[in-house]
């Protein structure tokens, strides 16, 4: 029986070998490896994934699918966690997860967000996005791409893009374009501690207005002598900093 893909899901299914097979060749999972998929949809990454390793486990929401995914695979084979991405533990499953999934594009920012919880436990993430976020999580400062996404993600992990992937590759096609970027999260040391929250807050802050300079969007939360401890100039527009300049300033 045919599935149709729903709209409040945001399900378009990738039927493209090619563009499935270098997926699977960029995670390159291991026999060892504890891999977890979200949304797995009608298996397009599934089945690649369990011919080259023993167990998977997936996180999926829509019954339908989790009602074929329990006929096709026996549970040794697949461990099913059933509900919402944004709400599952992913740090349940151990110490050293990968995770990977083509995401539904309508939960993929707070997705990555939820996911950086998580960062210690996780040894790398495989995702396909909307190519829009992807542009916006690699995004470099002085840039129209570059954001608060950019920013909070950047602090926290290594970016790499891996691959475009074509509307044409989904069924049904979106409107827009994807692409495939892998997330390393950095180790403890990579980056400076601070009070992470503080941190969220004045970036969050400093983009709110983009067309504001820092004193007008930061003055609230910041004095000019933070600016001047740290030699930013107050002048400038959030999109103009780095990620280090925002951690000196939080810790200013």
């Amino acid at each position: 029986m045919k599935h149709i893909p729903r709209k409040r899901f945001g399900q378009h299914f990738l039927v493209d070998e090619g563009v499935i097979h270098a997926i699977v060749n960029a995670i390159n999972p291991k026999p060892e490896d504890v891999l977890v998929e979200i949304g797995p949809g009608l298996g397009a990454l599934t089945r690649p994934l369990l011919e080259r390793i023993p167990h998977l486990h997936v996180v999926e929401l829509d019954r339908d699918i989790i009602t074929r995914l329990k006929r096709e695979y026996p549970p040794e084979r697949l461990s099913i966690h059933e509900g919402d991405a944004l709400k599952f533990d992913f740090g349940s499953l151990g110490i050293a997860t990968r995770v990977c999934g083509n995401l539904p594009y309508n939960i993929s920012s707070p997705l990555m967000f939820h996911l950086m919880d998580f960062a210690p436990s996780i040894i790398d993430m495989t995702f396909m996005l909307q190519k829009e976020v992807v542009d916006r999580m690699v995004a470099e400062p002085s840039t129209s791409a570059y954001g608060r996404l950019s920013v909070m993600l950047q602090r926290r992990f290594h970016m790499e893009w891996l691959l475009d992937v074509p509307p044409e590759s989904f069924d049904p096609p979106p409107k827009v374009d994807s692409a495939v970027v892998r997330m390393i999260p950095k180790a403890p040391g990579d980056y400076p501690e601070l009070d992470d929250q503080r941190f969220a807050e004045i970036v969050a802050t400093a983009f709110s207005q983009r067309r504001k300079t820092l004193r007008n969007t930061l003055g609230k939360l910041i004095g000019e002598e933070a600016f001047t401890a740290t030699g930013i100039d107050s002048g400038l527009r959030a999109e103009n900093l780095a990620v280090e300049d925002f951690e000196k300033l939080t810790t200013a």
